[in-house]
């Protein structure tokens, strides 16, 4: 009751004429921004913080929520559409959405999407109130082994679920992982796959891969079929669900936060590996196998409502530990520390307007993004009606804009279109491109955490299953590999019998 009683306070402090305001500005940049490649949320609010110097803490913080939702919505319009995702959390969106976009059901796709972020934002923030202490007692147990553990899992499902075959999956998560090498070690120092240059030894940024691989590749693509087939604009279709989608993703909105919420709480590669993890698990319960890869719509709505879910339970940890899981919240965090306020176990004591006016705001720029979206999806959507040529020239255009304003260096540029060079060839051989991507996000880390492990052990191996956790993550990743063989088996003996 003490929790209600507080957010029933937050309400009276978020619901404040000047508040509302902070709110609305910030969904409204916030997805605005998102649409540009490469300007994800992180950039966005550290672009606006020094904006934020003359504001109050609360409506700086009310802002900075709404920009980070708003972009996150953002990130996954392009992603729609486009096959170009703003930001990392909005690449699996493009594996179902886009399809949807190219077969006249963008508007549906945007839709789904929308909804998705409303109903994943809001049980990911009721669970933020409610189980906030819990999670975090729960993130602060989690060790290496875990975290390693965590990730094998995101590379085996991402790779037994997509393209034609398991080894196109693992092929391209093997690029993915080699990219993911390039810079310094974390542990040692030293230089790999640098060539000499200075300016690779920060390691080549995931939204230049992302934006390389989906956007620049893509263009290639469509620009080498072009002369055998001119290619009509792509129709709109109808503006809204019907009753068959809603039926096909309700089921996708509810489960979306059930996956998102804990990856968010604890520092184990932010909402990417969720998103990830709903669209293996949306993909094994659909009744409809057949229209996975051309434009299922449950593979929009329950990462999109993963991806929310999982910027609620990143709050838990930055506010109740300190700790920042993302991008986002490390900037966020030195906004805190810009106002000289300390986040941690004390902060729900000593800022109790700030914490519980923030999470109110939440709910707030929740329903100011689906008021705003939804009614914009089909004006979105009539983006597909540019004709291929100037669409795809001004998508390469906005990934340039975006892959140069991520670190200022032309060589970004130079790297950005060797990617689509990459990217272009693993259509043309069939590999598909978001295990490569994965393995660009998680692989340094997953590196990371397994030598701290084996470290940890003194080079054990059994330091990697040391703990009741990393033991049943491994035990799901052997169901996972060994649930087709099994089917197979069963299907065998039915057939003999």
């Amino acid at each position: 009751m003490d929790a209600l009683n507080s957010l029933m306070d937050g309400f009276g402090t978020a619901l404040t004429p000047i508040n509302l305001l902070w709110a609305a500005i910030g969904v409204l940049l916030g997805t605005a921004i998102g649409v540009l490649p490469g300007i994800g949320p992180a950039m966005a609010v550290a672009l606006l913080l020094p904006v934020t110097y003359g504001l109050n803490p609360i409506g700086a913080f009310i802002m900075f929520a709404g920009i980070y939702y708003g972009a996150m919505f953002g990130g996954s319009t392009t992603s729609i559409l486009l096959n170009t995702p703003g930001e990392s959390a909005a690449v699996v969106a493009a594996m179902e959405g886009n399809p949807m976009a190219k077969s006249g059901r963008g508007a549906q796709a945007l839709a789904a999407a929308a909804i998705g972020h409303f109903a994943g934002g809001l049980i990911g923030t009721i669970l933020l109130v409610l189980l906030a202490p819990t999670v975090a007692e729960l993130a602060v147990d989690i060790g290496a082994p875990d975290y390693f553990a965590i990730m094998v899992l995101a590379f085996i499902a991402v790779t037994s679920v997509l393209g034609s075959s398991r080894i196109r999956g693992l092929a391209s998560l093997l690029i993915g992982l080699t990219i993911g090498l390039v810079g310094l070690d974390q542990m040692t120092g030293q230089q790999r796959l640098t060539f000499g240059s200075l300016q690779l030894a920060d390691g080549i940024d995931v939204v230049i891969v992302a934006v390389g691989l989906f956007a620049i590749g893509e263009a290639l693509w469509v620009a080498a079929h072009l002369r055998r087939s001119p290619g009509e604009p792509i129709p709109v279709g109808r503006p809204w669900l019907g009753k068959a989608d809603v039926r096909r993703t309700w089921k996708s909105w509810l489960r979306g936060p059930v996956i998102g919420f804990p990856f968010g709480a604890i520092p184990a590669g932010g909402a990417e590996i969720p998103t990830f993890l709903s669209y293996v698990t949306e993909k094994r319960l659909s009744k409809h196998k057949d229209d996975w890869g051309k434009g299922a719509i449950e593979g929009v709505a329950g990462p999109e409502s993963a991806a929310s879910a999982s910027a609620a339970g990143t709050l838990v940890s930055m506010l109740t530990l300190g700790l920042p899981t993302t991008a986002v919240a490390a900037v966020m965090l030195a906004a805190f520390q810009q106002y000289g306020i300390q986040p941690g176990p004390l902060l729900f004591e000593r800022e109790p307007d700030l914490v519980w006016g923030l999470i109110a705001s939440l709910f707030v720029g929740m329903v100011l993004l689906l008021a705003l979206n939804l009614p914009l999806a089909p004006v979105w959507a009539k983006l597909l009606r540019i004709p291929r040529p100037y669409l795809y020239a001004g998508i390469m255009f906005f990934a340039a804009v975006g892959a140069y304003a991520v670190g200022g260096e032309v060589i970004d540029l130079v790297i950005l279109l060797i990617i689509g060079l990459i990217g272009f060839g693993m259509r043309r051989y069939g590999l598909p491109v978001l295990p490569a991507v994965i393995g660009v996000i998680l692989g340094p880390n997953a590196e990371q955490q397994l030598r701290r492990a084996l470290q940890i052990s003194d080079g054990s191996v059994s330091g990697l299953v040391n703990t009741p956790f990393s033991v049943t993550v491994y035990a799901v990743i052997v169901l996972l590999l060994a649930w087709p063989l099994l089917m197979k088996l069963v299907k065998r003996g039915r057939s003999e019998a």
